[in-house]
C-alpha cells in the first residue's frame, strides 16, 4: 500500500469480488428470473435454482474468508493484549467481543490499555467506534 493507511483509507476494496464476483452472480439471478416468465417449467426452475446457488457460493465463499480472518484476528489480539495490557486488566481480555478485537488490530500498543478501558466500560461497542478512537494508526495490509 503506498499511502500510510488510515481510518479513511482502511477497507479493502477486492476488484474481482466487489466488481465482478458479487454483481454478475446477483444479476444472473435477476437474468434468469426474468427469462424464466416467459414459460415457467423444469428447465427455468432448474435454471433460477443454479443461479441462486452460484450467487450463494460466491457470497458465502468471501464470509467465511472474513470469519476465519476474524478468528486469526480474535487470537492475535488476545496474545498481544496477553503481552501489553497491566495484569489487572488480562484477565477481563475475555469480555471484548470479536468487533471490538477486531478493531483494536489497528491500535497502537500504546493506546492499547486506554482503548481497552473504554471497550470494557462499554464506551466502545464495536469495531467502528474502536477505530475511530484511534488517534495513532497501526496498519494492517494481510487481510482477506
Amino acid at each position: 500500500m503506498a499511502e500510510q493507511q488510515t481510518y479513511a483509507t482502511h477497507r479493502q476494496w477486492v476488484p474481482l469480488w466487489h466488481y465482478l464476483a458479487l454483481p454478475v452472480s446477483l444479476i444472473n439471478v435477476f437474468v434468469v428470473l426474468w427469462h424464466a416468465r416467459t414459460g415457467f417449467g423444469v428447465n427455468a426452475a432448474w435454471g433460477i435454482l443454479v443461479s441462486i446457488a452460484f450467487a450463494a457460493t460466491a457470497y458465502l465463499s468471501r464470509n467465511q474468508a472474513i470469519v476465519v480472518q476474524n478468528r486469526l484476528i480474535r487470537l492475535e489480539e488476545r496474545l498481544r493484549l496477553k503481552e501489553v495490557l497491566p495484569e489487572g486488566t488480562r484477565g477481563r481480555i475475555g469480555e471484548l467481543s470479536i468487533s471490538q478485537l477486531v478493531g483494536l488490530r489497528f491500535a497502537p500498543d500504546a493506546e492499547l490499555p486506554g482503548l481497552v478501558e473504554r471497550c470494557l466500560s462499554g464506551d466502545l461497542a464495536n469495531a467502528e467506534a474502536v477505530k475511530k478512537a484511534i488517534k495513532g494508526w497501526r496498519p494492517d495490509t494481510y487481510r482477506a
